[in-house]
Protein backbone atom coordinates (compact mmCIF):
# COMPACT_ATOMS: atom_id res chain seq x y z
CA UNK A 1 0.00 0.00 0.00
CA UNK A 2 1.12 3.28 -0.96
CA UNK A 3 1.51 6.29 1.43
CA UNK A 4 -1.06 7.93 -0.48
CA UNK A 5 -3.37 5.12 0.06
CA UNK A 6 -2.72 4.31 4.08
CA UNK A 7 -3.31 8.69 3.74
CA UNK A 8 -6.63 8.15 2.07
CA UNK A 9 -7.56 5.26 4.99
CA UNK A 10 -6.56 7.51 8.01
CA UNK A 11 -8.37 10.09 6.58
CA UNK A 12 -11.36 8.47 5.70
CA UNK A 13 -11.30 6.94 9.15
CA UNK A 14 -11.07 10.41 10.99
CA UNK A 15 -14.07 12.09 9.34
CA UNK A 16 -16.42 8.64 9.28
CA UNK A 17 -18.16 10.10 12.61
CA UNK A 18 -19.71 12.87 13.54
CA UNK A 19 -17.30 13.64 16.24
CA UNK A 20 -14.54 12.75 14.42
CA UNK A 21 -15.01 14.79 11.47
CA UNK A 22 -15.43 17.46 14.05
CA UNK A 23 -12.11 17.19 15.52
CA UNK A 24 -10.61 16.79 12.49
CA UNK A 25 -12.29 19.75 10.48
CA UNK A 26 -11.51 22.46 13.59
CA UNK A 27 -8.27 21.18 13.90
CA UNK A 28 -7.81 21.77 9.62
CA UNK A 29 -9.78 25.03 9.16
CA UNK A 30 -7.44 26.84 12.48
CA UNK A 31 -3.81 25.49 10.56
CA UNK A 32 -5.42 26.86 6.92
CA UNK A 33 -7.07 30.25 8.30
CA UNK A 34 -4.43 32.69 7.52
CA UNK A 35 -3.94 31.08 3.61
CA UNK A 36 -7.95 30.28 3.42
CA UNK A 37 -9.19 33.10 0.90
CA UNK A 38 -5.93 32.40 -1.21
CA UNK A 39 -7.28 28.46 -1.15
CA UNK A 40 -10.49 29.71 -2.40
CA UNK A 41 -9.37 31.46 -5.00
CA UNK A 42 -6.97 29.28 -6.18
CA UNK A 43 -9.43 26.35 -6.34
CA UNK A 44 -12.26 28.21 -7.98
CA UNK A 45 -9.96 29.11 -10.83
CA UNK A 46 -10.10 32.90 -9.87
CA UNK A 47 -14.04 32.54 -10.04
CA UNK A 48 -14.66 32.23 -6.31
CA UNK A 49 -16.34 36.06 -5.80
CA UNK A 50 -18.46 36.07 -8.72
CA UNK A 51 -20.31 32.87 -7.50
CA UNK A 52 -20.50 34.40 -4.31
CA UNK A 53 -21.64 37.65 -5.48
CA UNK A 54 -23.96 35.62 -7.65
CA UNK A 55 -25.55 33.63 -4.21
CA UNK A 56 -25.48 37.65 -2.80
CA UNK A 57 -28.14 38.28 -5.70
CA UNK A 58 -30.63 35.42 -5.73
CA UNK A 59 -30.71 35.97 -1.98
CA UNK A 60 -31.84 39.63 -2.82
CA UNK A 61 -31.67 41.03 0.71
CA UNK A 62 -33.38 44.45 1.68
CA UNK A 63 -32.46 47.19 3.56
CA UNK A 64 -33.06 45.95 7.15
CA UNK A 65 -33.24 42.14 6.19
CA UNK A 66 -32.28 40.81 9.46
CA UNK A 67 -28.98 38.09 8.24
CA UNK A 68 -26.71 35.09 9.29
CA UNK A 69 -23.78 34.16 7.39
CA UNK A 70 -22.47 30.99 8.70
CA UNK A 71 -19.14 29.44 8.34
CA UNK A 72 -18.39 32.78 7.05
CA UNK A 73 -14.63 32.37 6.99
CA UNK A 74 -13.24 36.01 6.82
CA UNK A 75 -16.53 37.73 5.59
CA UNK A 76 -17.10 37.48 2.11
CA UNK A 77 -20.47 36.58 1.83
CA UNK A 78 -21.08 38.56 5.36
CA UNK A 79 -20.04 42.14 3.73
CA UNK A 80 -21.47 41.73 0.25
CA UNK A 81 -24.42 40.93 2.17
CA UNK A 82 -24.21 44.08 4.61
CA UNK A 83 -23.21 46.33 1.67
CA UNK A 84 -27.02 45.91 0.33
CA UNK A 85 -28.12 47.08 4.03
CA UNK A 86 -28.69 44.08 5.79
CA UNK A 87 -28.01 43.64 9.63
CA UNK A 88 -25.55 41.14 9.19
CA UNK A 89 -24.23 38.48 12.09
CA UNK A 90 -21.25 36.32 10.24
CA UNK A 91 -20.42 33.44 12.38
CA UNK A 92 -17.78 30.58 12.43
CA UNK A 93 -16.08 28.13 14.81
CA UNK A 94 -13.20 28.69 13.74
CA UNK A 95 -11.47 31.43 16.25
CA UNK A 96 -8.92 32.43 14.03
CA UNK A 97 -11.34 32.71 10.60
CA UNK A 98 -13.15 35.55 13.07
CA UNK A 99 -10.11 37.55 13.98
CA UNK A 100 -9.37 37.74 10.42
CA UNK A 101 -13.10 38.89 9.31
CA UNK A 102 -12.85 41.65 12.36
CA UNK A 103 -9.93 42.99 11.21
CA UNK A 104 -11.43 43.36 7.73
CA UNK A 105 -14.29 45.41 9.69
CA UNK A 106 -11.48 47.24 11.20
CA UNK A 107 -10.10 48.04 7.91
CA UNK A 108 -12.96 48.88 6.39
CA UNK A 109 -14.26 51.93 8.78
CA UNK A 110 -10.60 53.40 8.58
CA UNK A 111 -10.39 56.76 6.24
CA UNK A 112 -8.85 56.53 3.31
CA UNK A 113 -5.13 58.57 2.97
CA UNK A 114 -6.50 60.17 0.18
CA UNK A 115 -9.90 61.42 2.07
CA UNK A 116 -11.48 62.15 5.15
CA UNK A 117 -14.46 61.33 3.63
CA UNK A 118 -16.12 58.18 6.36
CA UNK A 119 -16.48 54.72 3.96
CA UNK A 120 -19.10 54.52 1.43
CA UNK A 121 -21.09 52.57 4.52
CA UNK A 122 -20.74 52.26 7.73
CA UNK A 123 -23.38 49.22 8.04
CA UNK A 124 -20.71 46.53 8.55
CA UNK A 125 -21.42 42.78 9.96
CA UNK A 126 -21.03 41.62 13.10
CA UNK A 127 -18.86 38.42 13.85
CA UNK A 128 -18.43 35.64 16.68
CA UNK A 129 -17.40 32.53 17.43
CA UNK A 130 -20.51 29.27 17.14
CA UNK A 131 -21.29 26.11 16.10
CA UNK A 132 -23.16 26.13 13.06
CA UNK A 133 -25.08 22.93 14.98
CA UNK A 134 -25.97 24.59 17.87
CA UNK A 135 -26.70 28.34 17.04
CA UNK A 136 -26.74 30.84 19.80
CA UNK A 137 -29.90 32.51 18.51
CA UNK A 138 -33.36 32.34 19.28
CA UNK A 139 -35.85 30.90 17.07
CA UNK A 140 -37.10 33.36 13.72
CA UNK A 141 -34.11 35.35 14.65
CA UNK A 142 -33.85 35.70 11.19
CA UNK A 143 -35.07 36.32 7.67
CA UNK A 144 -32.08 35.44 5.60
CA UNK A 145 -29.08 32.64 6.38
CA UNK A 146 -26.23 32.61 3.60
CA UNK A 147 -23.37 29.68 3.99
CA UNK A 148 -20.13 29.30 1.63
CA UNK A 149 -18.35 26.17 1.93
CA UNK A 150 -20.06 25.35 5.22
CA UNK A 151 -22.93 22.58 4.85
CA UNK A 152 -20.25 20.18 3.07
CA UNK A 153 -18.15 20.75 6.33
CA UNK A 154 -20.17 20.02 9.00
CA UNK A 155 -20.32 16.86 11.30
CA UNK A 156 -24.03 16.05 11.06
CA UNK A 157 -25.65 17.38 8.14
CA UNK A 158 -28.89 17.32 8.60
CA UNK A 159 -28.52 19.11 12.51
CA UNK A 160 -27.18 21.91 10.53
CA UNK A 161 -30.22 22.32 8.74
CA UNK A 162 -32.55 21.56 11.41
CA UNK A 163 -30.48 24.70 13.17
CA UNK A 164 -30.96 26.96 10.31
CA UNK A 165 -34.42 26.08 9.76
CA UNK A 166 -34.94 27.09 13.55
CA UNK A 167 -33.51 30.53 13.32
CA UNK A 168 -35.50 31.64 10.24
CA UNK A 169 -38.62 32.57 10.09
CA UNK A 170 -41.65 31.22 7.83
CA UNK A 171 -40.80 32.72 4.62
CA UNK A 172 -36.64 33.15 5.70
CA UNK A 173 -34.38 32.04 2.89
CA UNK A 174 -31.41 29.94 2.69
CA UNK A 175 -28.92 30.36 0.23
CA UNK A 176 -25.34 27.85 -0.07
CA UNK A 177 -22.51 27.72 -1.97
CA UNK A 178 -20.93 24.53 -1.98
CA UNK A 179 -18.85 21.99 -3.95
CA UNK A 180 -21.43 19.46 -5.90
CA UNK A 181 -20.51 15.62 -5.96
CA UNK A 182 -21.11 14.73 -9.88
CA UNK A 183 -23.44 11.70 -9.94
CA UNK A 184 -21.55 10.89 -13.00
CA UNK A 185 -18.85 8.25 -11.66
CA UNK A 186 -16.59 9.29 -14.21
CA UNK A 187 -16.63 12.12 -14.12
CA UNK A 188 -16.64 12.36 -9.89
CA UNK A 189 -13.41 10.26 -10.19
CA UNK A 190 -11.76 12.52 -12.27
CA UNK A 191 -12.57 15.45 -10.65
CA UNK A 192 -11.81 14.13 -7.06
CA UNK A 193 -8.92 12.73 -8.54
CA UNK A 194 -7.85 16.46 -9.89
CA UNK A 195 -8.25 18.05 -6.62
CA UNK A 196 -6.45 15.45 -5.18
CA UNK A 197 -3.17 16.34 -6.89
CA UNK A 198 -3.94 20.32 -6.90
CA UNK A 199 -4.65 19.89 -2.94
CA UNK A 200 -1.17 17.81 -2.66
CA UNK A 201 0.68 20.38 -4.51
CA UNK A 202 -0.85 23.25 -2.74
CA UNK A 203 -0.15 22.03 0.81
CA UNK A 204 3.18 21.29 -0.10
CA UNK A 205 4.03 24.53 -1.01
CA UNK A 206 2.30 26.36 1.56
CA UNK A 207 2.64 24.19 4.53
CA UNK A 208 4.92 21.94 3.56
CA UNK A 209 2.74 19.05 3.82
CA UNK A 210 1.10 17.24 0.89
CA UNK A 211 -1.84 15.89 2.65
CA UNK A 212 -3.26 19.24 4.33
CA UNK A 213 -6.19 20.12 1.47
CA UNK A 214 -6.32 16.21 0.59
CA UNK A 215 -9.73 16.46 2.77
CA UNK A 216 -11.44 18.61 0.65
CA UNK A 217 -12.17 15.49 -2.38
CA UNK A 218 -12.36 13.12 0.64
CA UNK A 219 -15.46 15.89 2.32
CA UNK A 220 -16.98 16.11 -1.45
CA UNK A 221 -16.90 11.96 -1.70
CA UNK A 222 -19.25 11.53 1.31
CA UNK A 223 -21.05 14.60 0.63
CA UNK A 224 -24.71 14.12 -0.67
CA UNK A 225 -24.36 15.96 -3.72
CA UNK A 226 -26.69 19.02 -4.87
CA UNK A 227 -29.84 16.54 -5.69
CA UNK A 228 -29.48 14.33 -2.33
CA UNK A 229 -28.77 18.09 -0.50
CA UNK A 230 -31.98 19.49 -1.98
CA UNK A 231 -33.91 16.52 -1.17
CA UNK A 232 -33.22 16.94 2.69
CA UNK A 233 -34.00 20.37 2.95
CA UNK A 234 -37.40 19.34 1.21
CA UNK A 235 -37.73 16.71 4.71
CA UNK A 236 -36.54 19.77 6.69
CA UNK A 237 -39.46 21.71 6.15
CA UNK A 238 -37.90 23.81 3.28
CA UNK A 239 -39.93 24.96 0.15
CA UNK A 240 -38.91 26.19 -3.33
CA UNK A 241 -36.20 24.36 -3.51
CA UNK A 242 -33.69 24.94 -6.22
CA UNK A 243 -30.15 24.15 -7.09
CA UNK A 244 -27.87 26.29 -9.47
CA UNK A 245 -25.31 24.39 -11.30
CA UNK A 246 -21.91 26.40 -11.17
CA UNK A 247 -19.04 25.82 -13.41
CA UNK A 248 -20.40 23.20 -15.36
CA UNK A 249 -22.06 21.50 -12.17
CA UNK A 250 -18.95 21.13 -10.36
CA UNK A 251 -20.55 23.50 -7.98
CA UNK A 252 -24.01 24.71 -6.86
CA UNK A 253 -25.87 27.38 -5.02
CA UNK A 254 -28.89 26.25 -3.18
CA UNK A 255 -31.80 28.50 -2.76
CA UNK A 256 -34.36 27.40 -0.43
CA UNK A 257 -37.25 28.84 1.65
CA UNK A 258 -38.60 27.99 5.34
CA UNK A 259 -42.57 26.88 5.03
Amino acid sequence: MTVYSLFTVKLRESIATPDGKRRYVRTLFATIADRYDFITRVLSYGQDRRWKRRLVALASPAAGTRALDVATGTGDIAFAVAARGARVIGLDVTERMIELARRRTSASLQPRASSLEPPASSLQPSFLVGDMLALPFRDAAFDLVTTGYGLRNVPNLQQAIDEIRRVLVRGGRLLSLDFNRPANPLVRAVYLRYLAGVGAALGWALHRDPDTYRYIPESIRIYPGAEGVAAIFERSGFTDVRAYPVLGGLMTIHHAVRA
